[in-house]
């Protein structure tokens, strides 16, 4: 099973936005089948062609669509929590892309290579975003000491 997750993009393939035109083909075939009800498939299409956009508010949009996708297709559940990750993690959500990818890892083998670098993708950004707000913790701290005290020594001058 998990070689059907071998052709999924990469994380990096998340960062082509789509041409608009190319967008609005998507939009449109999504509308012409009735929008909510239009087929699985072209609401993921149109899913995948929104969290490849630049645009928050458009990637926003394309997790929705994977989350509808996901709960309506039981049989594309795989698939979506892999999108849905990619679509966490560019906008910057690593806790929700780390769920995702953590209940997909738990149905995967350890041979599905993708899943587990995209996990490692999402950990190591965690990670990353931790350290920064420690160090920026650090800092106030630090500067909170120093005002306390030179506060302290102007007032025993006095």
């Amino acid at each position: 099973m998990s070689e059907r997750l071998a052709y999924l993009p990469t994380l990096e393939d998340a960062y082509g936005e789509l041409p608009p035109a190319q967008l609005e083909i998507l939009r449109q075939q999504v509308l012409s089948e009735g929008g909510d009800i239009a087929s699985i498939q072209s609401r993921f299409n149109y899913a995948w062609g929104l969290i490849k956009s630049n645009d928050v508010d458009n990637q926003r949009l394309g997790v929705k669509l994977l989350s509808d996708v996901y709960k309506e297709a039981p049989k594309r559940r795989r698939e979506c929590l892999y999108y849905l990750t990619i679509g966490c993690y560019k906008m910057g959500e690593y806790t929700m892309a780390k769920r995702y990818i953590d209940a997909l890892a738990e149905r995967e083998s350890s041979h599905n290579t993708q899943v587990f670098a995209l996990k490692k993708m999402v950990e190591s950004k965690i990670a990353s975003q931790s350290l920064k707000g420690l160090a920026l913790v650090s800092v106030v701290i630090g500067a909170a000491a120093y005002g306390i005290n030179v506060y302290m020594r102007g007032s025993k001058k006095r």
